[in-house]
């Protein structure tokens, strides 16, 4: 498995990777490692998440199993519409 990945969804890039370092300064050590994603999917932490900064997205769907942290299980779907990302969380 590899450490990171890319991927084009319907024309959109979107990143993808386990561990994504401390919340402190992710938004850019994310957009550095992943320069042509519109959005990066992370996890590790299993807390859910989604913040958005000048159109770059990121996104942690929390668990479904292991919720340790996090108020509630949860999981995420991506739609991709018309060039359009929405991220939803979905607790269980």
């Amino acid at each position: 498995m590899p450490e990171h990945l890319e991927l084009d969804l319907a024309g959109t890039r979107v990143g993808m990777i386990h561990d994504a370092g401390p919340s402190r300064g992710r938004v850019a050590r994310l957009r550095r490692l992943f320069p042509d994603a519109a959005a990066v999917v992370f996890g590790h932490s299993h807390i859910p998440m989604h913040e958005s900064v000048a159109g770059f997205q990121i996104f942690n769907p929390g668990s479904p199993t292991e919720r340790r942290r996090s108020p509630s299980h949860s999981m995420g779907m991506l739609r991709i519409e018309q060039g359009r990302m929405r991220f939803e969380l979905i607790e269980l």
